[in-house]
């Protein structure tokens, strides 16, 4: 994706879906750590941009970095007594690698369809079969589309809790 916020229509569906499963704030950790390495790479001018996070090796580095990370925050904000705006440090373990692991894996697929720089199996191979699978405009549409549904959806689900309160 040309912009890591794309991504984050299909974690925000998967999210209502699932969400004691997975994590949105776990899923959008993730999907940025990962888009880090392409921004470095474009801001010193070197090519290619997408490299070893851009891979399931490295991107599995980064769904453990990202639970590392939550959990140390977890335990931080926790020890420090802060105010727990968003119930963001109820959310579970399982939640958060949950959420890191489909941001990591998720973020592999959808920018192979879309970036010809990407080799998804090194070191193990240097194909992308994924690559123009679909335009890049279906690609963007879809992601578009999931995080409508996702809206949708937490919608009817928060409309049917302050049904239920009355």
């Amino acid at each position: 994706m040309p912009f890591t916020p794309f991504h984050f229509g299909p974690g925000a569906l998967m999210h209502a879906v699932a969400p004691r499963q997975i994590s949105f704030l776990a899923f959008c950790g993730a999907n940025v750590l990962i888009d880090t390495e392409p921004l470095y790479f474009m801001l010193t001018g070197q090519e290619p941009l997408h490299r070893f996070f851009h891979t399931y090796v490295g991107a599995t580095l980064v769904m453990a970095a990202t639970v590392a990370l939550f959990l140390l925050a977890l335990r931080l904000a926790v020890r420090l007594r802060l105010p727990d705006t968003f119930g963001w440090q109820s959310v579970t373990r399982l939640a958060v690698l949950g959420g890191a692991a489909a941001g990591s894996y998720s973020h592999i697929v959808l920018d192979s369809v879309m970036h010809a720089d990407i080799r998804p199996w090194a070191p193990f191979s240097a194909a992308n079969a994924l690559y123009g699978w679909m335009s890049i405009d279906a690609l963007q549409t879809l992601c578009f589309a999931c995080a409508a549904v996702a809206a949708l959806i937490l919608a009817l689900r928060r409309w049917r809790l302050e049904r239920q309160k009355k």
